[in-house]
């Protein structure tokens, strides 16, 4: 019996791997002959497809010998895919190494992962994100050759988990073939999953059916879109690889259920053409900027004021950098997204009598384009255009391929909090990080762009900060007065304080103040002591040289 929230959340933290808002045990494949628990986590406008209601015209009889004739192609499926594949898929063997959070100024130790990837027309090969997630070297292997080449990571969205690679020897690309991406396919139809994953090194062939289509968690980047459900065994090392109907790309492998048998999940054609027509400028997948309620309860439809025939979900919370936040407010009901009605259960029509949630409408939009909002406000209905683009949540879900910042001062550690911090408090990490920067993590949103939540991550003893030390893992609120914005505003504060004493006030009430001069001259010895190359990141270290500089023109002038 589940007697609290507390104990429920406890429960879940038992199955949640490493993204907090994953689906339980979901964990992205990994790479090869290595055990599966020791890796660390790592659409072109809107289209329902095909047609949203049944034909009335077939009777059952007609569908059931439409659903065997599409279970009888799988016999061959498996053959065709090997054909394509031997000139098509290739291995990537990756070396990454990830930023230590709790010591920013450094990394973990290098690893040596492997995934699958597959041809595209113009010499492009496709793979998934996390497959070089953080990589420091890439190669690729074709099959039937003992030759590695270097491959460049050219466009990486970790959203979508996907990633295009390019080769520029030559010799790489003698015989080898693209492979063309076809449509979402059908329940029950036949795919064969192709890469290569743990148990070997040649190529491997699985074949299996599609179970399910729906917008599903992806592991990697924490996004919510669609995906298909296969039955093919999805194994570490099949990242990345192709799943092929008949001749053509059904998907892109990425991810399993960890616990549950054969049970594995393609990201769909959809997806990866909306990660494609913009792989130069790759900026997300659009949001509304909603959180929203269901209806399905009488009493709350009649509350406001929605008839028998109205549906649509209840607004509880607008993400005020959304262009949503210009129009829609709490307490509005979304009846409609681009004149498709939604269900108060928040689904819209999906091909032949299968229904999606509407976020795969949104996600599908590029960034900039408008969507026409109809919604029911006190008992009226109105009509907005709202336009979407990606939008950043107040603390990062994740921080691949990029150094982390920090700033070093009398021996404080500041940074910005982000979701890989609270990571390395392990895989329970919801219960053993600190209760007060989980909670802020998970629910808090921006209010201004630019907004961090900067914390002070640990204290360098010395004796400058002597009786400081268990202010630690605290959100620094003010700095002299001064409400702080992100870490590159706290770091300007800092270096331009003209006063004696330099005082912080953190979460809890808590209070910091130092003498300003003894404490810079410490933060020397400090970064000595400790063999820190730098009192801040070399972002915050780009920004303060411009700084500088500005100030040179200005006196100069």
């Amino acid at each position: 019996m589940l007697r609290s929230l507390r104990h429920l959340r406890r429960l879940s933290a038992a199955v949640l791997r490493p993204i907090p808002t994953s689906p339980p045990t979901r964990q992205p494949c990994r790479p090869l002959l290595r055990p599966f628990s020791t890796y660390t986590t790592p659409l072109v406008g809107p289209v329902l497809c095909k047609s949203t209601e049944a034909d009335p015209t077939r009777d059952d009889a007609g569908r059931i010998a439409e659903e065997e004739e599409i279970i009888g192609r799988g016999d061959t499926d498996a053959y065709q895919a090997i054909e394509l594949a031997l000139d098509s898929v290739v291995k990537v063997f990756t070396v990454s190494s990830s930023p230590n959070y709790f010591l920013p100024w450094q990394n973990k130790a290098q690893r040596d992962t492997t995934g699958s990837g597959f041809v595209l027309p113009n010499r492009r090969i496709l793979t998934n994100a996390h497959v070089v997630a953080d990589h420091t070297f890439v190669l690729v292997r074709k099959h039937g050759s003992p030759t590695k080449y270097k491959a460049e990571v050219e466009a990486i969205g970790h959203e979508c988990d996907l990633a295009l690679l390019s080769v520029s020897n030559e010799e790489f690309w003698q015989g080898m073939n693209c492979l063309e991406l076809g449509d979402i396919p059908l329940l029950q139809e036949a795919v064969a999953v192709v890469g290569y994953p743990q148990g070997g090194d040649n190529i491997s062939v699985t074949k299996g059916v599609v179970s399910r289509v729906e917008p599903t968690q992806y592991v990697h980047g924490a996004a919510q879109l669609m995906a298909i459900q296969i039955d093919a065994a999805i194994n570490p090392g099949n990242s990345g690889g192709p799943a092929i109907m008949l001749d053509k790309v059904a998907g892109v492998a990425f991810q399993n259920l960890s616990g549950a048998e054969n049970i594995g999940y393609i990201i769909p054609v959809p997806v990866i053409h909306h990660f494609l027509s913009a792989a130069e400028n790759y900026a997300g997948f659009c949001s509304l900027g909603l959180s929203c309620q269901p209806t399905e309860n009488v009493q709350l439809r009649d509350h406001f004021k929605m008839g028998d025939r109205v549906t649509g979900v209840l607004v509880s919370k607008v993400n005020p950098l959304s262009d949503a936040a210009r129009v829609l407010k709490k307490d509005d009901v979304v009846l409609a997204f681009d004149g498709v009605t939604i269900a108060n259960d928040g689904t819209v029509p999906f091909r032949n009598r299968e229904r999606i949630t509407f976020d795969h409408l949104v996600s599908m939009k590029k960034p900039g384009e408008t969507a026409l909002i109809r919604v029911l406000r006190d008992g009226k209905e109105l009509e907005f255009n709202v336009t979407l683009k990606p939008l950043q949540p107040l603390v990062p879900v994740h921080q691949f391929d990029k150094l982390p910042s920090y700033y070093i001062f009398g021996g404080f550690v500041f940074v910005p909090l982000t979701q890989p911090y609270l990571h390395e408090y392990g895989d329970d990490w919801y219960n053993a990080s600190p209760r007060k920067l989980c909670e802020k993590a998970l629910r808090d949103l921006p209010q201004k762009p630019g907004q961090q939540l900067v914390i002070l991550s640990q204290v360098l003893m010395d004796d400058i900060n002597t009786g400081y030390e268990r202010l630690s893992e605290l959100q620094v609120k003010k700095v002299n007065g001064i409400e702080v914005e992100n870490l590159k505003h706290l770091c300007s504060l800092v270096e331009t304080c003209e006063t004696e004493n330099l005082r912080f006030d953190l979460d809890d009430e808590r209070v910091i103040v130092l003498n300003y001069q003894n404490a810079k001259s410490a933060t020397a010895r400090i970064l000595k002591r400790h063999r820190i190359p730098s009192a801040m990141s070399s972002d915050l270290a780009e920004d303060d040289e411009k700084v500088a500089e500005d100030r040179e023109m200005e006196i100069s002038s």
